[in-house]
């Protein structure tokens, strides 16, 4: 989980030499998959970046989550030459497609995540296509799914989430971020699952760890606090906010 964070970082600060590191780790063959297609998604975004072509690439602006994405949102028109108007059901299969490269479907995750946060009226469609994503074999695309689903904070992902967080067989990064993600729901649903899987003599260390930090983040959403520092703290200085990783 360490080193995976730490090549999504590189592949947000986007410099170019960090593409002979990323590369040398996608392409070992003994390296563990969930490092090696962290790598690859980061390659893919650098150069992305670094793209001179007309009509492509170019830096990927932080998300209205304040966030720098792993890969870019799929815009509205998939290429120049054949522009079809994404829609929920198509995001959702390029979503599902794993003849795609991950960054690919990455794209279609961040567009599907866009639609549900700017429309009320399509959130639940798009919170329930990116719950289908819970079904790929690969950990580090659930796992994905689940920090979205935590930048999202729809009531909609809850029941994904806790079936996520009740597999024991799950992935513990898959399950920890499913953890955060409904510490920031903040709903009293969640509170039974949490408790249970932070206090459980057989929890995973990370899963038990990820809860007791969901509790605290669900007890600081309902506490107030947050509605009162925005009325007081002058709208010119940051405030501390809750983050997930």
């Amino acid at each position: 989980m360490v080193r995976h964070e730490a090549a999504e970082a590189m592949g947000a600060i986007s410099d170019l030499s960090s593409l002979e590191i990323l590369k040398r780790y996608r392409d070992a063959p003994e390296e563990c998959l969930a490092v090696k297609e962290t790598c690859e998604i980061a390659v893919a975004k650098i150069e992305y970046d670094h793209l001179e072509q007309s009509g492509g690439g170019g830096k990927i602006d932080r998300s209205k989550y304040d966030s720098i994405d792993p890969a870019p949102p799929l815009s509205m028109h998939l290429t120049a030459t054949s522009p079809t108007t994404l829609s929920i059901p198509l995001l959702r299969s390029t979503l599902l497609d794993s003849s795609l490269s991950l960054f690919q479907r990455y794209r279609a995750m961040f567009a599907l995540r866009n639609i549900a946060s700017a429309s009320s009226s399509s959130s639940k469609e798009a919170v329930l296509a990116l719950a289908d994503g819970f079904s790929d074999s690969s950990a580090l695309f659930r796992h994905e799914i689940a920090y979205i689903f935590g930048q999202l904070s729809s009531p909609h992902s809850i029941p994904s989430l806790i079936q996520v967080l009740n597999n024991g067989k799950e992935d513990e990064m898959v399950r920890h971020e499913a953890a955060e993600a409904l510490g920031s729901i903040a709903e009293e649903g969640v509170l039974p699952v949490l408790k249970e899987w932070a206090t459980r003599p057989d929890s995973p260390q990370v899963v038990r760890e990820s809860c007791e930090v969901a509790l605290d983040m669900y007890e600081y959403e309902n506490s107030g606090q947050l509605d009162y520092a925005e009325r007081v703290v002058p709208s010119s200085q940051s405030l501390p906010m809750p983050i997930s990783v």
